[in-house]
């Protein structure tokens, strides 16, 4: 497993660590519809991509032009 693939799966876990912690305590409610979900589903695709090294958002830059 590369460094880059490491950093995305790390960043991903803590994303998702953070949001179950904050929910646990009581300081975060995702059981409602919130924007919290967004970062949910950020921290999901980090986690996924650090395993997969498949990236959505690669692949849509990378069509835009991006090198």
């Amino acid at each position: 497993m590369t460094a880059q693939s490491l950093t995305r799966l790390i960043a991903g876990l803590f994303i998702m660590l953070s949001l179950g912690l904050a929910h646990m305590d009581g300081t975060v409610d995702m059981s409602s519809v919130s924007w919290l979900w967004f970062t949910a589903f950020v921290g999901v695709n980090l986690f996924q991509s650090g395993i997969t090294k498949w990236c959505m958002m690669t692949n849509i830059l990378k069509k835009l032009g991006a090198a």
